[in-house]
């Protein structure tokens, strides 16, 4: 399920009963982020106490029914990152696209008071301004990781390039690699790459994922997502 981190949408992970895993990842999601994931400040949008009534599939398409409490409050940015974390959320699921709101069993067509527009089913495309420049969708925050380490994702950044680096429970780099995902400068691809790493001592550490500014030379953070490293 998708979190925030910032003012991004972040992955965590969740174990679901089959077969409704969508139904069951939504609603881990409305529980909120647990103590770990609060600590690392990982947060939600979604007001506490929101509802999922029901979610149905048909076309690819997923109609997600919550209570009227997931509208309550907030401004724009509020409004478009919890719709984002629950679009995320459900089509992380194959057979899934696109997701069109409900409240209470009503469509949706202007969300919040902001008016924040859904006038047809709304997809990951349509929150790009919302997902970091690198999205790590494996390993997950709190994740133990083994060498080599396989990371994947999807990510738009200045011509496909950008840069993973693994940190110790010394703080001390493991492994630094270049990256290239499929597409770039202004369209995201997928990233699959697998790499070895030297961590000094097996324990707490963080995957970072950066390019190289092209104005000063400087590393310039995307993401982090912090792990349990094995030596």
């Amino acid at each position: 399920m998708y979190f925030l981190h910032g003012e991004h949408i972040s992955p965590a992970p969740r174990t679901v009963t089959a077969p409704a895993t969508a139904t069951g990842a939504v609603r881990a999601l409305l529980a909120g982020p647990d103590r770990y994931e609060r600590g690392h400040r990982r947060t939600t949008a979604i007001p506490s106490g929101t509802r999922l009534h029901s979610i149905a599939v048909h076309d690819r398409v997923a109609t997600v029914d919550l209570d009227g409490r997931y509208d309550d409050g907030g401004g724009s940015l509020s409004m478009r990152a919890r719709l984002a974390q629950v679009v995320f959320t459900v089509t992380r699921f194959p057979g899934i696209q696109a997701v069109r709101f409900e409240l209470d069993g009503k469509p949706v067509k202007y969300f919040g008071g902001e008016g924040v527009v859904l006038d047809g089913p709304v997809g990951r495309d349509d929150f790009e301004d919302l997902a970091p420049g690198v999205l790590v969708d494996s390993p997950l925050i709190g994740e133990t990781v083994r060498n080599p380490v396989r990371v994947w994702g999807s990510a738009n950044t200045f011509e496909a390039e950008f840069r993973l680096k693994i940190t110790d429970i010394r703080g001390r780099t493991a492994a630094d690699v270049l990256v290239m995902a499929t597409s770039g400068s202004g369209t995201r691809g997928t990233f699959d790459v697998v790499f070895p790493y030297k961590a000094t001592r097996t324990g707490p550490g963080m995957l970072t994922a950066y390019f190289i500014s092209p104005k000063d030379g400087r590393p310039v953070t995307m993401d982090t997502v912090p792990l349990m490293v094995n030596r």
